[in-house]
């Protein structure tokens, strides 16, 4: 478990500050944690719901600084995890609570989700650089946004915003390795950034569509 692990362009030794960028770039899901939480209180309190979510973000942004400080297995564990369980979480409530679904319907749409991210977990790792991992989050997005907006629910465009900028931010962390020649650093730190965004939109849409307060620019 503390194997040291070498796949991103900017790390070429080990070393806790090999991946100043990386590393550095997490604050923004801290970032996004906080404006999440600050939107809660506007929407009238935090709730269980989403207040797991926002912790879920904290450790997102937790555990991708320590795979990029330490570079080894238990660190790669602590940064996939909180990945995974938001995207899983995020579904589920989003089903429930704006789609109105109800729990047999909604555990159905997750199976589906782990179904698909075991079958896309199948790729090797070769392929976009381990991104096609990430398949079955941008497909639940996509399809969630189109929802969202042909429902015409409060921040309409949001998830659908949000399914594109995840796709850039998936092109980035794609083409981490064969950029190496050209930017000696990487992008996959813009990866972090545009994921926080990623994280903060998902947020926006589910805010703004539960909860009683209603204010001006919820649209």
């Amino acid at each position: 478990m503390t194997g040291y692990i070498d796949i991103y362009c900017e790390r070429t030794e080990p070393g806790l500050w090999a991946e100043p960028l990386n590393a550095l770039s997490n604050l923004a899901f801290f970032i996004a944690a906080m404006a999440a939480f600050r939107l809660a209180r506007r929407r009238g309190g935090l709730k269980f719901e989403s207040g797991l979510l926002i912790v879920l973000i904290v450790l997102i942004g937790t555990g991708s600084s320590l795979f990029h400080l330490l570079a080894n297995r238990w660190a790669q564990l602590a940064d996939v995890l909180p990945i995974l369980i938001y995207q899983a979480a995020f579904i589920g409530i989003y089903s429930l609570r704006v789609m109105q679904w109800n729990a047999p319907s909604a555990a159905l749409l997750l199976a589906f989700f782990f179904l698909l991210t075991w079958l896309f977990g199948l790729a090797p790792r070769e392929w976009l650089n381990g991104s096609l991992s990430y398949g079955p989050a941008l497909l639940f997005l996509v399809g969630l946004g189109a929802y969202h907006y042909r429902q015409d629910r409060r921040a309409r465009a949001t998830l659908l915003l949000a399914a594109g900028v995840f796709v850039i931010s998936l092109t980035f962390r794609s083409i981490d390795m064969q950029i190496c020649p050209t930017l000696p650093a990487g992008v996959h730190y813009l990866w972090h950034m545009l994921n926080a965004v990623v994280l903060f939109l998902t947020m926006r849409a589910l805010l703004l569509n539960t909860g009683e307060a209603e204010f001006s620019d919820s649209r």
